[in-house]
């Protein structure tokens, strides 16, 4: 009963990051498509668009958070494997496993402030000092966000590779 419950949860979650991701993907080209014609609207018509820059600012920061669970999921990020190629499959999946419990811990404390941060920024109806002036809870919503579905992706990273850590034969 519950390993059927646990794999729709997966599965529904696997498809709450692959959306995000497939948000962040339209962010990106939308940003590319409005850096590029306001180059040629200030080259070519002298009339630069003022709200180009700003929203390209806030658009790489959701897209940053909207897309971070996915690439985790993915083993997409960055990585320096010296020592792990090196080591036998046991001791990876228990090295990888600790920094995963590391990663959830910061994920958990950064998400949690970055909830304090947006609420007090809805309360004090705080905007941002810009031509546009957005309120700031819309912006610094998606920290939080961001943070909680890459703290349950490291969880469920530090479960994968327990499971692979207890089965190994060490090697």
């Amino acid at each position: 009963m519950h390993s059927g419950y646990f794999q729709k949860a997966a599965s529904s979650f696997d498809r709450l990051i692959d959306a995000f991701m497939f948000l962040g993907a339209l962010i990106l080209a939308f940003l590319m498509l409005s850096v590029c014609w306001d180059v040629l609207a200030r080259t070519f018509l002298g009339r630069p668009l003022t709200w180009v820059l700003e929203f390209t600012e806030y658009g790489l920061l959701y897209m940053t958070f909207l897309c971070t669970a996915w690439v985790l999921r993915n083993e997409a990020h960055v990585t320096s494997d010296l020592v792990l190629v090196r080591l036998p499959p046991k001791a990876n999946a228990f090295l990888t496993m600790a920094t995963s419990i590391l990663g959830a811990v910061v994920c958990f404390l950064l998400g949690w402030y970055g909830v304090v941060v947006s609420v007090e920024k809805l309360k004090m109806g705080a905007f941002q000092p810009t031509a546009i002036q957005p309120p700031d809870f819309p912006i610094f919503i998606i920290i939080p966000i961001g943070f909680f579905l890459l703290f349950i992706q490291f969880l469920r990273r530090i479960y994968k590779n327990y499971r692979a850590w207890k089965t190994r034969e060490e090697g």
